[in-house]
């Protein structure tokens, strides 16, 4: 298990091993989310960076001929 420690200041240095894992770079931004008494770190990304994402779903729905 890895652990780190708030400082005084309420800073959280994230450990090297996750940071790597995760290729987390400096100046990275983050949403920070109270959830179920723990905190959750989910990264922020621009709408413009989700352009596209969803580009080869398929949106096909299948119908009930009995449906009105």
């Amino acid at each position: 298990m890895i652990t780190t420690t708030v400082s005084s200041k309420f800073q959280v240095v994230i450990p090297l091993a996750v940071h790597k894992l995760l290729k987390i770079q400096p100046g990275d931004r983050f949403q920070v989310l109270p959830y179920a008494g723990r905190i959750e770190l989910v990264p922020f990304r621009p709408l413009n960076d989700m352009r596209g994402f969803l580009a080869d779903i398929d949106t096909d729905v299948p119908r009930n001929d009995q449906r009105v």
